[in-house]
Parts: structure tokens; C-alpha cells; sequence
């Protein structure tokens, strides 16, 4: 098996106007710019930047949501033609149907791979379980927590077994507490599994309490890794407990030395925007 399993390899993503959709796409606007970035199998990698800055869009493209402009996306050695069936997405808000219950909607992708019904809802149940949710999975997303429609989301991506998980910030609309417990959740399932994952977060404590590698990009347009950073801090970590290690503190200290300055900048840039 190759060494990683997600590579985005001189990334460029430039998108036409869409007051003059006609007009010659390196004339758009850039927002992501020959980058480079590449994930182990196995391997834990959070992304952080300022607002904007094109952390979704680059998630899109490991997705095959979005083709880039020009470089290539390369999934376990092999180009990636179009949507990445290797990956399972979970999306900063939810993408439960509400209209289905719990465990449908874990159900769901399950069922569209054709896997038998009966044996999707044993699967899904397994997962809900697995997750804290084994005795509500007959509850609607509405009659669910905010932290408990978060753990069905999980469990919806994690049903299908895939070998990359991409993660778009999905606990920044929980709060405190209930986000300590779900990171804490994700660790241990990723220990169980090691899967690849690729995880887009706007906060620097939450990227090292949980990653192998944190990669810092620049304020946009134009978006590219300015630094690279190994994560040293022994595994298995409780991510409130290893905020207090003196070498978390040190990491954050690099780390946001580099981010500092780039959120700067697109804070100016949003002001730009908003006069």
C-alpha cells in the first residue's frame, strides 16, 4: 500500500467571476495556490488559517466535490477522477435529512451501496452504539441535542468504513463541554482504526490536542502551507488534559507565531471588504 493516502500535488484553484462568468479564468479569483500537501495513511493532519482562506475549498477537492484548476489529487498512489469514494465527509453543519431518524440516516449510505436494509440497520445500530446513541436511533434530528446530532453525523460517515475521513469543522457550533467530549470521541474511534484524516479547524488548541501534524495556510487569495508542524505530545491524549503540558504550550507558541500574522492579515482583508 503507498505511503499516503491523500496527496494534493501543486493545487491551484481559481474561480471565474460570476459578474463576467466568461472572463478568462486566471483572471478570477485564486484561492488556493500551488499547494502541496499530503496526508500518511494513518495519519491525523489538521489545517488551520484565517477566515477565508480557502481550508474548505482545498477539503472539497481532496473530496472530489471540486476539480482544481490545475495540479492533481492522488488517492492511495492513483489519480482521483471525480468524487473520492474512498472518503467519508463530515460537514460543519449536519447533513442529517430530518425527515429520516437517527439511525436511517445512518442507514442511508449503506443502503445506497446497496448493502441489504436488514443488515444496514444492524450496521447502523452497531455504530449508534458505538457513538453513546444506541437507544435513541428511533428519534428525528430535531428531537436530538446538538452534540447528539453531531455523534449521528459521525457514526454516518463512519458506517461506510472509509479509509479517509474529511472533517470541515465539525464541532464549532457545540459548545464547550459537549466539543471536549466529541473530539475526545473521534480520538478514540481514530485510534481503534487509523484511518487518514484530514481535519479543517479554526482552532490551534483543538488542532494540536488531537493531531499528528498541524498545517498552518496563509490569509488569502492565493492560499499555501506557510509551515509545517509535528505534533510530538504522547497518544492516547484526553484533549483538556494535554492543553496543561508544557510541551502543548511550546507547540502553540510556534505554531501560532506563524498564524499570528496571517490572521492579521485576513482580519485587514475582511475589513477591506466590509468598508
Amino acid at each position: 500500500m503507498p505511503d499516503f493516502a491523500l496527496e494534493f500535488l501543486d493545487i491551484t484553484c481559481t474561480f471565474k467571476s460570476p459578474q463576467d462568468p466568461k472572463q478568462p479564468q486566471e483572471h478570477g479569483y485564486t484561492a488556493v495556490a500551488n499547494t502541496t500537501l499530503r496526508i500518511r495513511a494513518g495519519e491525523f493532519v489538521s489545517v488551520v488559517g484565517p477566515t477565508g482562506c480557502g481550508k474548505s475549498t482545498l477539503l472539497n477537492v481532496g473530496a472530489g466535490l471540486l476539480a482544481p484548476s490545475s495540479g492533481t489529487v492522488q488517492v492511495f498512489g492513483e489519480p482521483l477522477p471525480g468524487i473520492n469514494i474512498r472518503a467519508g465527509y463530515m460537514f460543519q453543519s449536519e447533513a442529517l435529512m430530518p425527515w429520516r431518524s437517527a439511525i436511517d440516516n445512518v442507514m442511508v449510505g449503506l443502503q445506497y451501496r446497496g448493502v441489504p436494509d436488514a443488515e444496514a440497520r444492524r450496521q447502523a445500530q452497531a455504530w449508534l452504539q458505538r457513538v453513546g446513541l444506541g437507544e435513541f436511533g428511533e428519534r428525528y434530528p430535531h428531537q436530538l441535542s446538538g452534540g447528539m446530532r453531531k455523534r449521528t453525523a459521525l457514526a454516518q460517515v463512519l458506517a461506510l468504513d472509509p479509509d479517509i475521513i474529511l472533517m470541515d469543522e465539525p464541532f464549532s457550533a457545540l459548545d464547550i463541554q459537549t466539543r471536549q467530549l466529541m473530539e475526545n470521541e473521534v480520538l478514540e474511534l481514530w485510534a481503534a482504526k487509523k484511518k487518514a484524516v484530514l481535519f479543517i479547524t479554526h482552532d490551534l488548541d483543538e488542532a494540536i490536542a488531537m493531531s499528528d501534524r498541524v498545517v498552518v495556510l496563509s490569509a488569502g487569495p492565493a492560499t499555501h502551507p506557510m509551515g509545517e508542524f509535528e505534533i510530538d505530545l504522547p497518544r492516547p491524549r484526553d484533549v483538556a488534559e494535554v492543553r496543561t503540558q508544557p510541551r502543548f504550550i511550546e507547540l502553540h507558541s510556534q505554531i501560532w507565531s506563524v498564524l499570528r500574522d496571517e490572521v492579521l492579515k485576513g482580519y485587514a482583508q475582511q475589513l477591506k471588504k466590509a468598508a
